[in-house]
């Protein structure tokens, strides 16, 4: 045959490999071609190395076994067969109900699977994690990543025929990030927060690297103001501490992402602005928010009457009151404990105090200017 003659090309079904797995029902297809074209005996079908060498190349051996072990545990095939590793040969049949006597599985036809939402509590099962986990990816690191994929999905209100599937792929882009980070890190002279041969204290100038910054803005979706705001707590928990570390990016990598998750989850969606109520006071969520931010709740709590105050006296209307309070909150932390340089011409009033030379009370600012105000932190 000549050369020039293409290969005959995989034909896969989408709903079949959004059920069972792309890989699982590539090899299904392989097997069903060479069915059509050999003689099996009785009911099974002997493939030896050399036919699965031409059939399957682009898989190693440790992938030929993996995936029709796969199909088997599904009940889509029977196995008959040492571990492909050793035996180097395949002895398969179709799940039938009529196969050797010695497999009474049932007949198993998969079922399609339906297009859905993202439920909110979302969780992967143990086959995904065990597919996750082939590839040497911790479960601690697999778990973080859950909530904020639940949460990304569900604010685009898509829907998904196997929710696992983007899971796994998802998880993978993440470590190929976080590894590609740390390597990054590593390399940097200049940069001794992630060095293995040295742990440095926390200090009032630490800053994230500019790496870290990128895998949180660009990877993670987290608004660089959401990011910036979370400096000074964060430094000063850790100066309070008094521990050193040399993964201090890392650490605050994670910090940023498990606020971010409960910060998006305490945001009210309400689509009609109103006036505070009289006897209005915090979420929970917003409570879980600070203690995560590592702020004082004590402090937190002595806000609210202040806060209160204004508001109602402002006769303002809006749609989150728990978003106004945490900005509140997180910026008079972060003046009172002066971690950064505060430029006094440019400090806007959080709580009804105007300087003489500012032209714009928090009356006059939108929802989103007070959350993306970077005044306090020039």
């Amino acid at each position: 045959m000549s050369s020039l003659i293409p290969e005959k090309p995989l034909l896969i079904s989408p709903s079949l490999a959004a059920t069972i797995g792309l890989e699982e029902a590539c090899m299904l297809s392989l097997l069903s071609e060479v069915a059509t074209y050999r003689q099996a005996s009785g009911n099974w079908l002997d493939l030896d190395e050399a036919l699965i060498s031409r059939l399957m190349p682009f898989w190693t051996d440790y992938d030929i076994q993996r995936i029709s072990k796969n199909l088997k545990d599904k009940g889509i095939i029977l196995l008959d067969s040492a571990p492909y590793t050793g035996s180097r040969m395949l002895r398969v049949a179709f799940n039938e109900g009529e196969a050797n006597s010695s497999f009474q599985a049932p007949p198993i036809t998969p079922p399609i699977a339906s297009a859905n939402l993202i439920a909110p509590n979302w969780q992967p099962d143990q086959e995904l994690l065990r597919r996750v986990a082939e590839h040497n990816i911790p479960e601690s690191f697999i778990r973080q990543q859950i909530p904020e994929f639940i949460t990304y999905w569900r604010e685009r209100g898509e829907i998904s025929h196997s929710w696992g599937a983007k899971f796994l792929k998802h998880v993978l882009h993440q470590w190929r990030e976080y590894q590609t980070s740390l390597a990054r890190q590593q390399r940097d002279d200049g940069n001794d927060f992630l060095r293995r041969d040295l742990e440095v204290a926390m200090h009032s100038q630490w800053r994230p690297s500019r790496d870290a910054l990128e895998v949180l803005v660009k990877h993670a979706n987290i608004s660089l103001a959401f990011v910036e705001d979370a400096i000074p707590e964060f430094v000063l928990y850790w100066q309070e501490r008094g521990e050193v570390s040399r993964t201090w990016n890392s650490k605050f990598i994670q910090h940023v992402k498990r606020q971010w998750v409960r910060y998006h989850s305490a945001l009210e969606h309400d689509s009609e602005p109103r006036r505070i109520p009289e006897n209005w006071q915090p979420g929970a969520d917003v409570y879980d928010v600070l203690r995560l931010a590592n702020i004082d709740l004590e402090f937190a709590k002595r806000q609210v009457p202040e806060f209160l105050l204004f508001w109602r006296e402002s006769n303002q209307v809006y749609s989150s009151w728990n978003t106004k309070f945490l900005q509140h909150v997180k910026y008079h932390w972060a003046k009172q404990h002066a971690l950064t340089t505060v430029n006094s011409q440019q400090v806007n009033s959080h709580a009804g105090q105007q300087h003489p030379t500012s032209t714009r009370s928090t009356r006059d600012r939108s929802l989103v200017e007070d959350l993306t105000d970077r005044s306090w932190a020039n």
